[in-house]
């Protein structure tokens, strides 16, 4: 009888057979991610949320007077104490307005105590506004491309259609404030020199008026910069005078950024006036 002999690959095949031997990985337990608790929100912020998102909505235009706290309450199911909490807040932060008697109002820009919100110059001899409202001169109204700066602070894209508006403004028949705008095309599509000439009223009353878009808060820098590059012309001062410049981003509900404005203001008769509370 023949012997019988194992081939190598009858060897390499029993070999293969063989389960594999459990590697140290697989007795390493598995983590348990536990997801971290929902921040919680005061039910009177959730209030004044909704509330926004009506302002935000157009619910309630500018000027128009909102649903009385007892209304409110029932539509939301809460306290009226809870809604006058949240509303407390929306008039702190100038979005809407208590009126004795008459009930609560959305802001508008077109308010004279509103227009000076945002411009903080005033003249050296009296409080803003003292001086009447401003004489306007529109230089330049056109669409461009975004550069990454505007970009940037427009929270669009580099080369997304932009407006730039350069205007002057002037006290008294004196040139000053000089203002470079850029603004997102499409929220303010129509929007033209001849439109913003035949405008009397502070230029965020136009935007809310005409373009739905509402300027609930701003930022600013400030620094020193000296007239050139033509800025001395248009203010007509002479070449490297030094010229508070304020740059601005200015935001609509919901933090989106609607406006990017650069002024240069002469201060031989004029300062930066704020009040920090």
């Amino acid at each position: 009888m023949a012997a019988t002999h194992s081939t190598p690959n009858a060897a390499n095949a029993l070999f293969e057979a063989k389960p594999p031997a459990p590697t140290a990985r697989a007795s390493v337990p598995v983590p348990v991610v536990v997801a971290a608790a929902p921040a919680f929100s005061p039910l009177y912020q959730q209030i004044k949320a909704l509330i926004l998102q009506s302002l935000q909505s157009g619910e309630w235009k500018p000027g128009e007077a909102i649903p009385s706290e007892m209304d409110l309450a029932a539509r939301f199911g809460v306290s009226q104490g809870t809604v006058r909490k949240a509303i407390d807040e929306l008039a702190t932060e100038n979005l809407v307005v208590r009126r004795q008697g008459k009930g609560t109002f959305v802001a508008t820009h077109s308010e004279q105590h509103v227009q000076f919100r945002f411009l903080k110059l005033a003249p050296d001899s009296g409080a803003p506004g003292a001086e009447g409202p401003a004489q306007r001169e529109i230089i330049d109204c056109k669409k461009i491309r975004a550069s990454a700066e505007v970009a940037r602070a427009l929270a669009i894209r580099t080369g997304d259609a932009v407006l730039q508006v350069r205007r002057v403004l002037s006290f008294v028949g004196v040139p000053t404030i000089l203002e470079d705008l850029w603004l997102p095309a499409t929220p303010f599509k129509g929007l033209n020199a001849e439109r913003l000439s035949q405008h009397h009223g502070a230029m965020y009353a136009l935007f809310e008026t005409e373009f739905n878009v509402r300027m609930v808060r701003a930022e600013e820098k400030i620094r020193a910069v000296a007239a050139v590059n033509g800025r001395e012309l248009l203010l007509k001062v002479a070449p490297g005078t030094p010229l508070l410049c304020v740059e601005r981003i200015a935001y609509t509900y919901q933090d989106l950024p609607m406006e990017l404005r650069r002024g240069y203001y002469r201060t031989d008769s004029h300062h930066y006036f704020n009040v920090l509370n």
